[in-house]
């Protein structure tokens, strides 16, 4: 797929954050050329202009103003929330390079999350950063699978990717996300990695818009016996499976001294935030 390439200006890289764990966020571009096919974010394009399908444009963003010491000292930052930060095109513009060369001289609590092994391009800036964790999603040991769902890195890459930065003294976080009913086996992919992996965070699949159906279509192709399941989820709306399920985690983890975050209840996680501020 051909992917339309545009450079936009923007005011400020950085932005307030409604996310349960951050303060800011940046997102260096709009749009992401790894085609989630599950990717809540793709709700961007109707906010930005685009008509194009999700997946095949990318706006690189052009910002003259330096990243402000001052707001983010002490604060916590997320690099990124509606793209992935090292999605192809960061090799050859380097928008991420530049701001992580920013970041390391500003004392904040740093979280990097990508599904791309380019991150280890920047290792020689990650280990300047004083506070950090760099999360590698991983939902699936299936390549197959994967390739069905993303036009990102493989697992193999994901995983050597993990193993490299840990041996290289920075924080990793296995973010499985998004979590499959039926699918993903987070004890196959915990037994896998816990060697190289210092903390897990969960989220689970939801499915809204555009991309509902898609899955649910997806499903019935290649798993119908989960069909059964996921209407529940997300046509009657049964919030049992992701009740026992965090229930399961949570002991899993507990018993194995397993370092973790469970965002399973993302929206409600979202929605106590806004009420506190």
């Amino acid at each position: 797929m051909s992917i339309v390439e545009n450079k936009i200006i923007v005011k400020d890289l950085v932005t307030k954050s409604n996310l349960p764990a951050s303060d800011y966020v940046i997102n260096p571009y709009v749009g992401c050329p790894h085609g989630c096919r599950y990717c809540y974010a793709c709700f961007m394009k109707w906010f930005t202009g685009h008509s194009e399908e999700w997946g095949s444009f990318i706006d690189i963003k052009q910002c003259d103003k330096p990243i402000s010491q001052k707001k983010l000292q002490g604060k916590s930052v997320f690099l990124s929330s509606v793209t992935d930060c090292y999605n192809p095109f960061e090799e050859k513009y380097k928008i991420t390079r530049n701001i992580l060369e920013q970041l390391i001289s500003i004392d904040c609590e740093l979280n990097i999350s990508t599904k791309s092994n380019l991150v280890l391009r920047d290792i020689d800036l990650l280990k300047q950063c004083k506070n950090l964790k760099v999360s590698i999603s991983v939902n699936t040991l299936d390549e197959k699978f994967k390739n069905d769902m993303d036009n990102a890195s493989s697992i193999q890459e994901r995983l050597e990717t993990l193993e490299t930065l840990y041996k290289n003294g920075i924080y990793t976080v296995l973010f499985m996300s998004p979590v499959f009913p039926g699918i993903t086996d987070y004890r196959e992919i915990i037994e896998k990695t816990n060697k190289y992996v210092d903390e897990y965070w969960f989220e689970n699949l939801n499915l809204r818009g555009s991309y509902k159906q898609d899955i649910i279509s997806y499903i019935k192709r290649t798993s119908p016996h989960l069909l059964k399941l996921y209407n529940e989820l997300y046509i009657d709306g049964n919030m049992e499976f992701w009740n026992s399920l965090s229930v399961e985690i949570e002991e899993y983890c507990n018993v194995h001294s397993i370092k973790h975050v469970n965002y399973f209840y993302h929206k409600k996680l979202v929605e106590a935030k806004l009420k506190q501020k």
